[in-house]
């Protein structure tokens, strides 16, 4: 009986120093977007955006993550499709650590076309990951606005 407390005991005590670690660890942020190579520019959807480009975006995105990581957040970014896998992406991305802040960027939530995607990655990340807090950007330019909206 003795041993089965103590065993008990040190279950709690690793227990307690994981949750002590993933409470005061680095923020980490995930930006779910769909892949540019993917995009149709041509679409109405992006007309208010003229000359947007998928290396327009990649580079954006990349310097938005850049600036989160040199701001002490570990921040990587989730390429899905158009939506025959993009829910699978994302959980097996989920399944890779804890996220305390997932961006669903404004090409799956402006388009029109995309909003069942919208909806469908909303309920795999509430599923998956539902710790992790949402925010949401109008480009790449204001990622950094909106995690610190929300941490």
């Amino acid at each position: 009986m003795a041993e089965a407390l103590e065993a008990v005991a040190e279950a709690l005590e690793a227990t307690n120093e994981t949750i002590y670690q993933i409470m005061n660890s680095t923020p980490h942020i995930l930006l779910i977007g769909i892949d540019p190579l993917l995009l149709d520019f041509s679409l109405s959807e992006f007309a208010a955006m003229p000359g947007l480009t998928a290396e327009k975006i990649e580079a954006g995105t990349k310097a938005s993550l850049d600036e989160l990581n040199a701001l002490g957040y570990v921040a990587e970014k989730c390429w899905v499709d158009l939506g025959t896998n993009a829910s699978e992406t994302v959980i097996d991305r989920l399944k890779t650590k804890v996220y305390d802040v997932i961006i669903i960027g404004a090409g799956i939530r402006v388009a029109e076309s995309n909003f069942l995607l919208f909806e469908k990655l909303v309920n795999t990340v509430h599923a998956h990951a539902p710790q992790a807090k949402f925010c949401f950007n109008t480009s790449p330019k204001d990622n950094v606005a909106a995690v610190k909206r929300v941490l």
